[in-house]
């Protein structure tokens, strides 16, 4: 069975990106997360929706934003 929640370290990993870009993304809310304890989580699907945030073209009047 393929992991359905991810630790930060591990998500950002699956983005190509460094840790700390990644917590920057959390903190910003551009990436959801789920608190299990003391844990914080990465749904597989948040980085999903993440991506295709990313490939979509803006519609008309939005702004395009840096990744």
């Amino acid at each position: 069975m393929d992991k359905l929640l991810l630790t930060p370290v591990e998500a950002a990993a699956a983005l190509s990106i460094s840790r700390a870009k990644f917590y920057e993304l959390l903190a910003a809310g551009t990436v959801g997360s789920v608190r299990i304890g003391g844990c914080r989580r990465i749904p597989v699907a948040a980085l999903q929706a993440y991506i295709d945030g990313l490939t979509t073209p803006p519609g008309p009047g939005a702004t395009a934003h840096a990744a």
